[in-house]
């Protein structure tokens, strides 16, 4: 298995004037990625309006994603679904073009008990090879994963990682203190992936890598190396970005921001809507200072 650390881009899906995908675009984004010198690719997540591709677009978008990428880094496809059933067999489906590892949310609008998010990653791994990261974000989701849940969890086979993004401190530390070897926690927010880092999660799965993915990569090589100091002084530079990425419903922000930047059109899949202005202006300040425009 090839190691998911470092910074990883949860990739955004460009789409034309009819919504439908921009494939031709989604090339140059990858390549854009993997010459900015990313750690790892991660299609088909929420920063991808995953909940808005139907299957063939799904298909289609991985095996891009492979194909650009011939096996240079890491690919974590998103899979997750509140149905156990249709996460199993979505990961049947992809499969067939070999991702590195699939990343499952914890089922969402549900709510089901600890056990029930136990019993569907068990469900989940048994019914593939290919490693699994787990995925907690309540805000999204509506239920927290605890960290006895993950911990008992990290002790299946091919359970390997677990993106965090519960922004509970306490409780990523105690994932993070008791996991065993050779599980990684990764961050799930850029604006924690400093002190996530600090205390020993493996990287982040980035939004705002779509924008500045060299920057991010930096931040996530100097932590890993215990360069600290160097690292503070990045982190709170890129900080006003960070949270720039989130000052409307991800992914609208960034997709407001690669819209500024030339890369793609700034279209959005309903219920999704594009940025507002004053969010516009606030990310064409803050690209002109990171010299994007």
């Amino acid at each position: 298995m090839k190691e998911i650390r470092g910074c990883g881009t949860a990739l955004i899906t460009p789409f034309h004037e009819d919504y439908e995908v921009n494939y031709d675009t989604f090339r140059i984004l990858v390549r854009r990625q993997i010459d900015a010198g990313i750690n790892f690719l991660v299609p088909l997540g929420t920063t991808g309006e995953a909940p808005c591709l139907d299957d063939y677009e799904k298909e289609r978008l991985l095996d891009t994603v492979m194909e650009q990428n011939n096996g240079r880094v890491p690919v974590v496809a998103g899979a997750g679904s509140n149905c156990t059933k249709h996460v199993i067999s979505g990961m049947a489906t992809l499969s067939k073009y070999q991702p590195d590892a699939f990343l499952v949310v914890v089922p969402y609008y549900n709510k089901p008990t600890q056990e029930g998010i136990f019993q569907h990653y068990k469900a989940v791994s048994e019914s593939t090879s290919i490693p699994v990261i787990m995925y907690n974000i309540p805000g999204r989701t509506g239920t927290n994963m605890t960290a006895e849940t993950t911990l008992r969890l990290a002790e299946l086979r091919n359970i390997v990682a677990i993106k965090e993004s519960s922004g509970n401190f306490a409780q990523i530390s105690e994932i993070i203190r008791q996991a065993p070897d050779g599980f990684a926690v990764l961050s799930g927010n850029d604006d924690e992936t400093f002190p996530m880092m600090c205390a020993g999660a493996k990287g982040v799965i980035s939004v705002a890598a779509n924008i500045i993915p060299s920057h991010v990569v930096e931040l996530t090589g100097l932590l890993a190396a215990g360069k600290t100091e160097e690292a503070a002084l990045l982190h709170h530079r890129l900080m006003p970005l960070f949270k720039g990425c989130f000052i409307e419903c991800s992914p609208i922000p960034v997709k407001s921001a690669l819209s500024l930047m030339g890369l793609i059109e700034n279209r959005l899949r309903l219920p999704l809507t594009p940025s507002v202005m004053q969010t516009d202006l606030v990310l064409e300040k803050l690209l002109k200072e990171y010299g994007c425009l």
